[in-house]
């Protein structure tokens, strides 16, 4: 995704099981490179990391 990936747009690099295609890549973009899992984003849940990874999106929106 050449300029970005929109809010609310699944990943181009995910695979089919929600694994990323480029990790470890250098063409992998910085922030995800940076993004650090943690109790507060991950939870209990798939439907808790999706839910907090959507918020994140939407405040980080330009």
């Amino acid at each position: 995704m050449p300029h970005g990936k929109p809010a609310g747009v699944r990943c181009a690099q995910l695979g089919a099981h929600n694994q990323c295609l480029i990790f470890g890549q250098a063409s992998r973009p910085a922030f995800c490179a940076s993004l650090q899992p943690s109790e507060e984003m991950c939870g209990e849940s798939r439907t808790h990391a999706i839910l907090w990874l959507t918020e994140l999106e939407q405040l980080t929106r330009p």
